[in-house]
């Protein structure tokens, strides 16, 4: 067994090694000698790497085939770029896990990479899981749905899709062009007449026997055909059905196939991309400028465009461009599951190591080609083209943000343009579900992975001041917990509030109290006219008020933020008040479930009279035992 006081940790389960060496400033010399302490112990396996500052942050993430060689390299500054220096002059510890064998090694580096997002590794800079199709096989009546995350459900799922839009684009017209229903489960139980998707013939209405199973299952049969790109199969078909409703003189049926093939023909036509013949393929080409990368992604399924994405990894200045896309796919699929083809703009180095990751992951084979000809060819300047676009749209608003943040900087007095900043409101109505509201915002625009709502939970509701100490008490307690040194990706460089005066003294106490003076706090408040002229006043910690012209674009920007505060907000405050509309006092009871809290309702007509009722009328409610009306009375009686 190891000795638990040396530099070095292993664990034998995990094959995980923790070599510390010394040191603390960012020194050139002590981090080469820390990586040096590691080789002592490295063996020559397959594995990742994890490069560690003086607080044990991750500072890289990286695979091997042969750790002890690859890690050997770090010790050769002088070769290397000088990014990697500044890496190697912060790094003091390094943990080591081996795997048993380099696809291992690239999946297990995507997830510490997503994981720690480490500051030297390119970046995936995309929190938004992509949607999905869903058509569940639980059900006589199976339903079509949209769906996101875990793949728990049973049934089919179909996708990526680029966005919601265009997964609800495909949604819309499958129900017009299949009739399949969309409701819950619920909701299909308690129907006794057919609801209105039904009225404009976007459903067959199952639910209240207007289509039997067996028909219902031909319309399932269909759409998993079109969405599986037999889309001229299921065309044939409907045309066969039409011509014969016609002939039949069934002219009503005649209609409904009529406007089903009408739907098909508009999904064919709003396919902006042309796949047709690539079958199952994901396209991407990468577009660089001015050391800035773009990445455009379309998915292709069944020879039907499913949308398009343009991606901008993060830390890729000085990377290779070879690299920055590798790296990128291998984060782009640690979620989401590969089409068997994967098209790109150039070969890889490491093209034969990510199609054997992906295979192992997928549990089918992947492969990763170049078009030369053919329709994939032109998919992929397709592409191409729209990756460069995509890039100096990217640059222009990179520009014109960059700009206003100078400007900001100067409104504000900073001595930088802010890279962090914090946006605070409060919601609630006449004090019930008040909810404090914080988004983040910085050069590349909102950060809502970054967003946070605070539930208030001592202030008076009705007081907005209390409420927002309690909310900045909250936030910047844990952040002098969890970052005392402030690093500057988590502390706010300017902090906006949305009130006047009041608030922003509030807030100002808090962190004065927290000997937090250098944060720069800024109200922003209705004008005179109670913003009906489009005016903010912004209220500075040094009492100062400042109005900015009617067509200012840093008014335009500043009211954006205050807005998408606001948005959140009373988003978040909907969503508690649509969960307490459906609570009951009796959930405070401890040990009574639905079943119970039913029976006691039916018996006593309200949660008030439960709460009143004496001991023996409890036990006279049907399905409520002695205990549990024993417990019920305990719980009311004894407060």
């Amino acid at each position: 067994m190891s000795d638990p006081n040396s530099p070095t940790r292993f664990n034998e389960d995990k094959a995980t090694y923790t070599v510390r060496g010394g040191g603390e400033a960012p020194d050139l010399a002590a981090g080469v000698a820390a990586i040096r302490n590691v080789l002592k112990t490295l063996p020559a396996r397959p594995g990742v790497y994890r490069m560690q500052d003086a607080r044990g942050d991750v500072l890289y993430v990286g695979k091997a085939r042969a750790l002890k060689n690859r890690v050997t390299n770090y010790t050769q500054v002088d070769r290397l770029p000088k990014r990697l220096q500044r890496m190697v002059a912060q790094t003091r510890s390094m943990t080591i896990v081996t795997t048993n064998n380099e696809a291992e090694a690239l999946l297990l580096e995507a997830q510490l990479i997503k994981r720690f997002r480490p500051a030297y590794n390119v970046l995936l800079r995309d929190d938004k899981s992509f949607p999905f199709i869903l058509l569940r096989a639980d059900h006589d009546f199976p339903r079509i749905q949209k769906h996101r995350g875990a793949r728990r459900a049973k049934g089919n799922y179909y996708g990526p899709f680029a966005s919601a839009g265009s997964v609800n684009n495909t949604l819309n017209a499958l129900q017009k062009l299949f009739l399949l229903r969309s409701c819950t489960d619920g909701f299909f139980k308690t129907r006794d007449r057919p609801c209105l998707l039904y009225q404009i013939k976007r459903c067959s209405a199952p639910c209240v026997g207007r289509i039997g199973v067996e028909e219902y299952a031909e319309l399932v049969g269909d759409a998993k055909d079109f969405l599986a790109g037999k889309s001229t199969k299921v065309q044939t078909k409907l045309g066969a059905q039409m011509t014969a409703a016609a002939e039949a003189m069934d002219f009503e049926l005649a209609a409904v196939l009529r406007d089903r093939l009408k739907a098909l023909t508009f999904i064919q036509g709003t396919q902006a991309i042309n796949a047709e013949g690539v079958g199952d393929a994901d396209v991407f080409a990468l577009a660089c400028r001015d050391g800035v990368m773009g990445i455009q992604a379309f998915f292709i399924r069944g020879g039907q465009n499913w949308g398009h994405r343009s991606f901008f990894p993060a830390h890729t200045n000085e990377v290779p461009e070879d690299e920055v896309l590798t790296s990128f796919l291998t984060q782009f699929y640690e979620e989401v599951p590969p089409a068997r083809n994967v098209l790109l703009d150039r070969e890889l180095a490491e093209g034969a190591l990510l199609s054997e990751a992906l295979a192992e992951r997928a549990g089918y084979k992947v492969a990763l080609s170049v078009p030369q000809r053919g329709d994939r060819r032109r998919l992929m300047e397709q592409a191409k083209r729209n990756a460069v676009e995509a890039l100096d749209r990217r640059l222009a608003e990179s520009t014109t943000q960059a700009k206003l943040l100078r400007e900001v900087a100067d409104l504000f007095e900073l001595a930088e343009p802010p890279n962090r900043i914090e946006i605070y409101d409060n919601s609630h109505i006449q004090g019930t579900n008040a909810l404090g509201a914080m988004v983040v915002a910085g050069p590349e625009g909102f950060r809502k992975g970054q967003y946070r709502k605070f539930n208030i939970k001592h202030a008076a509701t009705d007081d907005d001041f209390a409420m927002m100490r309690e909310v900045f008490g909250r936030r910047f307690a844990r952040a002098q917990a969890e970052d005392p040194d402030r690093d500057a990706r988590d502390w706010p460089d300017l902090v906006l509030i949305d009130g006047g005066r009041g608030q922003l003294n509030a807030a100002k106490g808090v962190l004065e109290d927290m000997g937090i003076e250098d944060v720069c706090l800024v109200g922003v408040a209705k004008g005179p006219h109670h913003g009906r002229d489009g005016r903010e006043v912004f209220h500075l910690m040094d009492g100062r008020e400042l109005m900015l012209p009617v067509n200012s674009p840093v008014l335009f920007y500043l009211q954006r933020l205050r807005d998408e505060v606001h948005r959140f907000a009373i988003g978040a405050h909907r969503a508690k008040r649509a969960k307490a509309i459906g609570a009951s006092p009796l959930d405070e009871v401890p040990g009574i479930g639905p079943a119970r809290k039913k029976a006691l309702l039916m018996h006593f007509g309200t949660a008030r009279s439960v709460r009143g009722a004496s001991l023996d009328d409890l036990k006279k409610a049907p399905g409520v035992s002695a205990a549990v009306a024993q417990q019920v009375y305990d719980f009311y009686h004894s407060r």
